[in-house]
């Protein structure tokens, strides 16, 4: 073949290329294609976080808790861990999937400079340590060596650029167990629960943790038990004895559990006779006390207003048992890590809910008062129906897309904190398809702020920059990923609010509920002062809804957007302390104020200000109320709805800023999205929703900003349109006003920074 013509060819594809990505990146009405260049990392940009991070993470010794049970550096340096969980570069060797965009194996390197910049430091990692029995001559004390060597890679990636790391090394879901193992009950059984109680899998666990954490990271040179740049290491993922999931023990191991119960029960009563006399000697499925065993009442029981009477208490030593089984191997675990490991981290023992927020969830915070850190995963999602609604979008799904503005009840911060201990969320999102994830990091770093919610680590990326629409797996078409954070409304959304939040510009509150519980309350499944939402996890739910409670605590549950909301174990009732809401809650006007006064969120309208000297912002229906008029900053905007930080870059007031951070955020869809209005019928009830016409397809089309921004700073005579890498991309006209300026944002910008 000619070389003219293969030149000419060759020029034809490239310039069909070049046509073709024109194509897939033109602007949709009313919105811009969001297709940024990859980050180079100039040393010139305007907006880099990267030095909020110490220049190597764990650089002044590991972080411990501070005497106001929050985060401190090695030094004693108070700090806020803005975080999210980490999947990228997991899988060796690379293998592209025919559907996924990204060709090249993701770079950890780079990813972590990524991160750095817009604000992380910290990221979490899991789940698979324990070996995989179809792998082949797989013995139970192996260890996942390629999982390990990515726990590894990640650690030594991000200490580099001053990020810390969570380690979750278990998770009972996805464990299986090989034939010859030993594991009572079988290979074929469900590891859920099982390693609070089984000494068999505890001894292979430890085995896995040894080989985790005192062998040498040949990326670090130090074994991790030595290494400060780990922050916080995780027992094990999710799942309790106290959720549903405790109905899939079954066979030999129910028995075993079976066999606990009565010989606690033998200590506690003197006898297990005595026990079943004080029980009304009535039998249920499981018991055979005749050879030591009993049975366990449904868990749904447990979960249900309390009933006096003789079965009520064996529900009640029911309730004692589990959770002291859960407490009492978080203690050994524990112990094993800091003093058989020599592991110097701060310990999490799990990171889950229970069956009941009202009559379980603080049995199982107390199960985790042997290790120093709280910990919860709890996603804002709502209605998704579909034949894979667990982990895609595909056409012909219904789901609605609610906003925290509209019902700030299940904001996932909004928790109950045991007092003087740290609380994180390990894993949380605006799940997909939702079209109101831009209020997310406004409102997490607000309230995050207020409580003193240590940290919340946003679900997930597996990308080394930013996630493009994509196909689910990889694999099938006409699919969308669902479990995402790194798209333009929440990734983007990152910089201001991590920096306020990492700064500490908005106030920590005082205590609005200081709750003291005994823990025969717990065990007695009495209702509480105050309990959190309930959650919804379709991967792990029956039915489409969290439940809703019929329960009415004492305390209105919009007390978690007032301030501080507690809980003290072991304590004296009588000494409980409410503040005096009715000032802070206006339900009438449907508005929440804070107790420092620097927020308000107003759920009839719908929109959430932030009022403090050096941040100040809204998130808003703004087709509601456009203009918002705050103490030193005035925003206007034709939006529907959107969120607007403005921030102070140099630690200095907004009104004597040198550098401001301006950061508007709209709402995004894939290019080609289709959905239509739909009345969702499921048994939980009707519900007014969408339904997905068209999935589309990369890149994400962006709603074009329009807002005025007005700021009470004579200082400041200079704009810069920033691209989403943080560079100047050119300028904004200032206009003066009476002791300030004003300018109109850019409609195809999220960041401007003033100077």
């Amino acid at each position: 073949m000619p070389r003219r013509f293969l030149l000419l060819s060759a020029i034809m594809l490239v310039a069909l290329l070049m046509v073709s990505r024109l194509a897939l990146a033109e602007d949709e009405p009313g919105r811009w294609a969001f297709d940024p260049p990859r980050d180079d990392f100039r040393a010139d940009a305007l907006l880099d976080l990267r030095a909020l991070n110490e220049a190597v993470a764990g650089q002044s010794g590991f972080v411990r808790v501070g005497a106001d049970g929050q985060f401190v550096l090695g030094n004693g340096q108070p700090v806020r861990f803005w975080s999210c969980v980490c999947d990228i570069d997991r899988d060796k060797p690379f293998v592209a999937k025919p559907l996924s965009p990204n060709k090249s194996e993701p770079d950890l390197a780079h990813a972590a400079r990524f991160l750095a910049k817009r604000g992380v430091n910290m990221v979490r990692i899991g789940f698979d340590i324990n070996p995989n029995p179809k792998a082949g001559n797989v013995r139970p004390t192996d260890i996942n060596l390629t999982e390990r060597d990515w726990f590894w890679r990640v650690v030594a990636a991000m200490k580099k650029e001053g990020i810390y790391t969570t380690i979750c090394p278990y998770w009972a879901v996805p464990a299986k167990f090989g034939k010859d193992w030993g594991i009572p009950g079988g290979s074929e059984q469900s590891a859920l629960g099982l390693l609070f109680f089984d000494p068999t899998l505890q001894a292979d666990y430890k085995a896995w943790m040894k080989k985790l954490y005192t062998e040498k990271n040949p990326y670090t040179g130090i074994p991790l038990t030595q290494d400060p740049a780990v922050a916080i290491i995780e027992v094990q993922n999710e799942d309790s004895l106290l959720f549903w999931t405790f109905g899939k023990i079954k066979g030999e191991q129910l028995t075993n559990l079976g066999k606990r119960f009565a010989e606690w029960t033998g200590k506690k009563y003197g006898s297990m006779d005595t026990a079943l006399a004080k029980w009304g000697r009535q039998k249920i499925d499981g018991d055979d006390p005749a050879n030591g065993v009993l049975g366990f009442i449904n868990i749904w029981e447990m979960t249900q207003p309390r009933k006096e009477g003789p079965r009520t208490v064996r529900l009640d030593d029911q309730t004692q048992f589990l959770t002291e089984i859960d407490h009492d191997f978080n203690q050994m675990i524990g112990d094993y890590l800091r003093k058989d490991l020599g592991c110097k981290q701060l310990l999490n023992a799990c990171n889950w809910r229970t069956a009941s927020p009202e009559f379980l969830s603080d049995c199982e915070r107390w199960s985790y008062t042997p290790l120093p850190v709280d910990a919860v995963n709890r996603y804002y999602n709502e209605l998704h129906t579909g034949p894979n609604n667990s982990w895609a979008i595909q056409p012909g799904d219904q789901f609605t897309s609610p906003s925290i503005l509209l019902n700030p009840k299940p904001l996932p911060v909004n928790l109950k904190q045991t007092a003087g201990r740290p609380i994180i969320i390990t894993e949380s999102a605006w799940v997909l398809p939702n079209d109101h994830a831009s209020e997310g990091p406004f409102l997490v770093s607000a309230y995050s702020s207020l409580s003193g919610v240590a940290s919340y680590y946003w679900f997930a990326t597996s990308d080394d920059e930013w996630t493009p629409p994509q196909s689910a797996n990889g694999y099938m078409p006409n699919s969308q990923r669902l479990w995402t954070f790194a798209n333009p409304d929440m990734l983007g959304n990152f910089p201001a609010a991590a920096l306020l939040f990492r700064k500490g510009y908005v106030a920590r509150g005082a205590a609005v509920v200081d709750e003291q519980r005994t823990l025969e309350d717990l065990w007695q499944r009495r209702t509480p002062l105050i309990s959190e939402e309930g959650a919804f996890d379709p991967t792990r739910d029956a039915g489409n809804l969290a439940p809703r409670s019929s329960v009415k605590t004492p305390v209105n549950p919009l007390a978690f957007l007032t301030g501080r909301v507690q809980v003290t174990f072991g304590g004296d009732p009588s000494k409980s302390k409410v503040a005096d809401l009715a000032k802070l809650i206006d339900e009438p006007s449907k508005t929440v104020h804070s107790i420092t006064g620097e927020l308000t969120l107003n759920y009839d309208k719908g929109f959430c200000t932030l009022n403090s000297p050096k941040a100040q912002g809204v998130a808003a229906f703004f087709k509601n109320q456009q203009t918002f008029s705050l103490n030193d900053v005035e925003i206007t905007s034709g939006n529907d709805y959107g969120a607007v930080l403005v921030v102070a870059m140099d630690d200095q007031p907004l009104t004597r800023s040198k550098k401001v951070l301006v950061q508007v955020g709209t709402q995004c869809r894939p290019t080609g999205w289709q959905q239509t209005p739909t009345q969702i019928h499921v048994k939980e009830g009707n519900f007014d929703g969408f339904v997905v016409r068209n999935v589309g397809h990369a890149p994400w089309q962006v709603v074009r900003a329009d807002a005025t921004i007005t700021l009470k700073n004579a200082t400041l005579t200079h704009g810069n349109v920033l691209d989403m890498n943080g560079n100047a991309a050119g300028n904004v006209t200032l206009e003066k006003t009476p002791g300030g300026m004003s300018f109109k944002f850019p409609d195809t910008a999220m960041y401007v920074v003033l100077q």
